[in-house]
């Protein structure tokens, strides 16, 4: 299989407007401390995190960041000298040090949010950046090595790894920047989606002080079914993974999660054909075991000492056929055993049910997506100090 097979295809033709067409199939690596245009447009910028190499070569995480314009006083003009300062530093960024100031440094804000994506996946969603930055959070996105913008030519098993504590450097090498610019101090908010919900329930397991709070949307904290499919599972493919760690698994190849969220298909969404194919990347024994193990972790029960909120859609819907019902309910996960395992998590978990929401709750339809934000709302008033005010101020006409 060559390696463009192995990650997916342009082979669907795009529709109308669609901006991926133009977007490069690999993110250039960065300088050390700059920051590039993101595809995601105006306000967004990634900068490259180096995480070594092995035997496939160059590894790195990339982190993506929404910034809010710079506010201008009212009564100044631009100039054309200020405007093609703008020009310059959109194409040619200066390094960090040199980076003017964000909006979301006057006195006032909060902390960050860190956001960590799930299974061949990346940080795509535009609106949820927004969402924090509107509430005065400076937000971040992280696509973890080998996949999204971390993804490289040499990368022949997209997204693997043999074990989820190789995620530990991309996280510190993340919070490191985030503090390096936001200030050591600053408190911070991890929202993860799907195994990246695994990853960063784990992750905050083990550094207590790292984040104030953790949401997790539609977390992967067990086997679909119940621990006994899990047992299973893990006498199958575990022998193999200790001889072929990258050994590819003949699983079926469905394409209905992407069929419900791509604009190709029956979803809004304009996703990178490579980075979020519509067949997701070949499972391997070493990967489909380490998440077995961090779902082992997680059935023992962890000890998180922030509050947790935990967002699901109300309802599963499973099936080897697209249909329009899958729009309206998590085709992924089992959602109650989702919801039963969280509660393993900590002592101060909240469960939130999202009527009609997909896997990504914040993927959604328009009407789930604006539930799981008025939930976070809800929650944050309480375990997020300020958010509720900074809510209301928004939500308050001007005059």
């Amino acid at each position: 299989m060559s390696h463009a097979s192995s990650l997916g295809s342009r082979s669907v033709p795009p529709p109308e407007n669609d901006p991926s067409a133009a977007w490069p199939d690999f993110s250039a690596t960065t300088r050390p401390g700059a920051w590039e245009p993101d595809i995601l447009g105006e306000g967004f910028s990634y900068t490259t995190l180096p995480l070594g190499a092995d035997a496939e070569g160059e590894l790195c995480a990339t982190l993506v960041r929404h910034r809010l314009p710079a506010p201008e006083p009212a009564h100044v003009r631009p100039t054309a000298a200020s405007r093609l300062g703008a020009a310059l530093d959109r194409w040619w960024p200066r390094p960090v040090s040199e980076s003017r100031p964000r909006a979301t440094d006057a006195p006032g804000t909060s902390g960050f949010v860190l956001a960590v994506h799930g299974w061949s996946d990346y940080f795509y969603n535009a609106e949820l950046a927004r969402y924090w930055t509107d509430r005065g959070y400076a937000f971040y996105a992280l696509d973890l090595r080998r996949y999204g913008r971390s993804l490289r030519p040499h990368h022949l098993n997209p997204g693997f790894t043999a074990s989820l504590d190789e995620y530990d450097a991309d996280l510190d090498a993340a919070l490191q920047m985030i503090r390096s610019l936001e200030g050591a101090d600053t408190t911070g908010i991890c929202v993860a989606h799907s195994t990246g919900g695994l990853v960063a329930s784990l992750w905050v397991n083990r550094h207590p002080g790292a984040f104030q709070a953790l949401i997790l949307n539609s977390p992967w904290l067990e086997m679909q079914g119940s621990y006994l499919v899990r047992y299973a599972a893990q006498g199958v493919v575990e022998p193999i993974a200790r001889r072929r760690p990258r050994a590819k698994l003949h699983l079926p190849e469905l394409d209905n999660y992407w069929r419900s969220m791509s604009r190709q298909a029956q979803g809004s969404w304009d996703l990178h054909p490579l980075w979020r194919p519509a067949v997701a990347f070949p499972v391997t024994a070493g990967w489909i075991t380490a998440v077995l193990a961090g779902h082992r972790e997680v059935s023992r029960g962890l000890d998180i000492k922030v509050p947790v909120l935990v967002l699901t859609s109300k309802t599963s819907h499973l099936g080897t056929n697209f249909d329009e019902s899958m729009l309206h309910h998590d085709s992924v996960l089992e959602v109650q055993v989702v919801r039963d395992r969280s509660l393993r998590l900590g002592s101060e978990v909240a469960n939130t049910l999202i009527d009609g929401a997909m896997h990504d709750v914040f993927s959604s339809l328009p009407g789930p997506r604006a539930a799981a934000y008025a939930a976070i709302d809800r929650w944050g008033n309480g375990y997020l100090p300020g958010h509720g005010v900074r809510a209301a101020a928004r939500e308050r006409p001007a005059g």
